[in-house]
């Protein structure tokens, strides 16, 4: 039977024949969207709208009010007009009038994750900082704005990535975008609504090529030179450390004095990259040792207080080392250089890869090494193999320029040290 048109009252509702095959529909001439729906046994009041999101039509949506008997044609008219006006708000049929699961925004669902993922799981503040600035900065138009849209148009998200990669660098866009791409996949959990496929999917992501700046054994006696140019001597330790560590500096500057253990030679990381389950103990060579108390006696005699609980003391507001950076003009490589440049003098040295796995503290590959228990291997193989590489450093004064060989001798090598050796 064709759909027919007619005035939807308890009376005409109750005169409309229920159908003999099939199902067919009449439609209210005054609500447009208000229909019921005759079967063969039952008589359904509904609403019908097109479903519309960010300027696109969806699909045509109905939605079941209520049967007939069950509820009068005046309220099931109210209804309609309710979930007519949600459908043209873009809400679907069925979900709540409140506040639905995909229209949580960026800065709410960024919220979350900052809470529930990052501080619960313990991430470094330099990475939680980090996720805050490409938020914060990098997509602060879109803070405000629903999740659903900008997952329903990925084309969005492609352009904002080609934006930042012009603005700010490819690198900085791809980061960026795995921000986005995390905090996305972290709402997705709890708002099922969103559209499954993450919208970086679009990205074409930027080519990233690992920056070659490590130092090799030939490139040390000139290093070392450099070096000695930097004035202040809490500073070139700290450079020093850095580069027979191969620490990160970001955890080396915040060494305090209780994480030395001068009687077993190790160094303690307590909070590294990745947080306090990431903890960590390095084995101390000679050298290191000798950088160490040289740094404990340049820090008590120009900060006093503050070397009282940092390796590296300095007068900032937090009583460490703050800034790092050296004019490469003065000093070539520093930071994340040396500790490149300490994998490099590792492989030289000819330590394996799961030693040096295990003295950078990065994860072992493999099954088999995951039985490996680093603790044992603190005291005598891994301190050895420290050795081995501090050796390569020393072993290079050499080689430096007649005019600072002994300079240098006098610095690294000539020391009336506490510890036993």
């Amino acid at each position: 039977m064709p759909d027919q048109r007619l005035l939807l009252t308890d009376k005409s509702v109750e005169k409309l024949p229920l159908a003999t095959e099939g199902q067919y529909f009449v439609r209210d001439t005054e609500l447009r969207g208000f229909l019921i729906l005759i079967g063969k046994r039952t008589k359904t009041f509904m609403a019908q709208g097109e479903f519309w999101r960010d300027g696109k039509r969806q699909f045509s949506s109905r939605l079941k009010l209520g049967e007939c008997g069950e509820i009068t044609t005046r309220d099931a008219r109210v209804r309609a007009k309710e979930a007519l006006a949600s459908i043209a708000k873009g809400i679907r049929p069925g979900e709540a009038a409140t506040t639905r699961s995909d229209e949580v925004t960026l800065r709410e669902a960024w919220g979350r994750y900052h809470d529930a993922h990052l501080k619960r799981k313990g991430r470094h503040d330099k990475t939680i900082q980090g996720y805050k600035d490409h938020v914060e900065r990098l997509f602060e138009a879109w803070l405000d704005v629903p999740l659903g849209k900008l997952g329903r148009n990925p084309k969005l998200v492609a352009d904002r990535h080609d934006e930042i990669t012009e603005q700010n660098g490819p690198y900085m866009a791809n980061n960026a975008m795995r921000t986005f791409r995390a905090i996305y996949n972290h709402a997705l959990k709890s708002n099922m609504n969103l559209p499954a496929r993450n919208p970086t999917i679009a990205i074409d992501w930027n080519r990233e090529v690992r920056r070659e700046t490590g130092l090799g054994p030939a490139d040390l006696p000139a290093w070392l030179a450099a070096l000695l140019k930097v004035a202040n001597p809490i500073r070139r330790e700290f450079h020093l450390f850095s580069l027979l560590s191969g620490s990160r500096p970001d955890a080396l500057r915040r060494v305090r004095m209780e994480h030395i253990d001068f009687r077993q030679r190790i160094l303690h990381f307590p909070t590294p990259k990745g947080g306090a389950k990431k903890a960590f103990d390095i084995p101390l060579s000679r050298a290191m040792m000798r950088s160490i108390i040289r740094a404990m006696r340049a820090g008590r005699a120009l900060f006093e207080e503050e070397a009282e609980f940092w390796l590296f003391p300095a007068r900032s507001n937090d009583g460490h080392l703050i800034e790092y950076w050296e004019n490469r003009k003065v000093l070539p490589k520093w930071g994340n250089d040396l500790r490149q440049s300490y994998r490099t003098l590792a492989q030289a040295a000819g330590l394996s890869e799961i030693d040096i796995h295990l003295l950078m503290n990065h994860s072992l590959p493999g099954v088999n090494a995951g039985y490996i228990t680093r603790e044992r291997l603190l005291n005598n193989h891994l301190r050895k193999q420290q050795e081995r590489i501090s050796m390569i450093v020393l072993s290079s004064i050499e080689k430096a320029a007649p005019e600072v060989r002994e300079e240098l001798r006098a610095w690294l090598c000539k020391s009336n040290l506490t510890f036993d050796e």
